[in-house]
């Protein structure tokens, strides 16, 4: 089988966590619609999440939050959310990647998504922007990254 130069699970899974970005920013505004509540999953020593040390220390690879009853100050940017939750009556402010979710589950209608972390593109490096790093290199005749590849279309496109 050929090797996959389009990473389609990379694409794939940025597809996915924006049903969550959306999900979440559209709650952000108007609430929790009906019956729907949401079990997030994340991993939590992933680059950009921000725990207390408490939580960090109860929790230390993975972490499951439910938005439900009692959040509060849900704030959704493109790559990541902040929501406030009680922990043992204390107050706590969560910031999440949205590259660190492993998990959305809405149990009132049964839908999930599961991730793989290890796909994710950094919080500062969009998949658009490897893409286009990897074509100019290759326009350059630079060898590859060790890292992640992403090859656009514009690299086998014929030239005039």
């Amino acid at each position: 089988m050929a090797e996959d130069h389009m990473r389609y699970d990379i694409l794939a899974q940025e597809a996915l966590r924006g049903v969550v970005r959306k999900v979440l920013a559209e709650v952000s505004r108007t609430g929790l619609p009906g019956e729907h509540h949401f079990f997030i999953s994340f991993s939590t020593r992933a680059p950009g999440v921000r725990i207390s040390e408490e939580l960090l220390k109860q929790y230390d690879k993975e972490m499951t939050i439910v938005l439900q009853n009692q959040f509060w100050d849900l704030k959704v940017n493109e790559s990541s959310f902040e929501v406030g939750l009680s922990f043992n009556s204390q107050p706590e402010l969560l910031v999440i990647p949205f590259a660190a979710i492993k998990g959305f589950f809405d149990p009132s209608v049964q839908f999930g998504l599961q991730f793989d972390p290890a796909t994710a593109a950094r919080d500062d490096e969009s998949v658009e922007e490897r893409a286009d790093a990897a074509t100019e290199a290759a326009a350059a005749g630079e060898p590859e990254s060790t890292g992640e590849k992403v090859v656009s279309l514009d690299a086998f496109r014929k030239k005039p």
